[in-house]
């Protein structure tokens, strides 16, 4: 009963928002099933030409930064509904996934972006990874990024 209240209150939720966001949201949600369904049945090496070229993390400064306020906005508008379906999907949505999506969503509308990597030593595992994203200035998705995290490749 708790579980049917819940669905409940998250519909009335997502009717209160605008017609744009809504559209947003679940552009979001077809974009991180997509990367998920990716990420399980597709290997890395050919996925990996999908996300973009590969970039140096020391050659991506400046890359992908260029602003203007529309691409701004854009980026920004994406970076908030990929994070705010990411916590409601069945599956669990973290960082790559998140980054995919918005990715592919600031593609569409023609907005470059940073895809960066990161590894760090973990305290449970012995290696933690990381995605995050950046656009027009913006950081899009995966952010904050933990300062243990030593970039290692970079896809624009």
């Amino acid at each position: 009963m708790a579980r049917l209240r819940l669905i409940r209150r998250l519909l009335l939720r997502f009717g209160q928002i605008g017609r744009r966001r809504r559209t947003l949201v679940a552009e979001a949600v077809l974009c991180l099933l997509a990367a998920r369904l990716a990420l399980l049945f597709v290997p890395f090496p050919r996925l990996a030409r999908r996300l973009g070229r590969f970039v140096p993390p020391d050659q991506a400064q400046g890359l992908g930064t260029a602003s203007t306020a529309q691409a701004a906005q854009a980026a920004t508008d994406i970076g908030w509904a990929v994070t705010r379906a990411a916590r409601y999907m069945p599956f669990k949505a973290v960082c790559l996934p998140q980054a995919m999506a918005a990715q592919a969503m600031l593609r569409r509308r023609g907005v470059a972006s940073v895809m960066h990597f990161g590894a760090a030593r973990g305290a449970e595992k012995p290696l933690d990874a990381h995605a995050w994203l950046d656009a027009a200035g913006v950081e899009v998705t995966g952010y904050p990024v933990a300062e243990s995290f030593a970039e290692i490749a970079c896809f624009v």
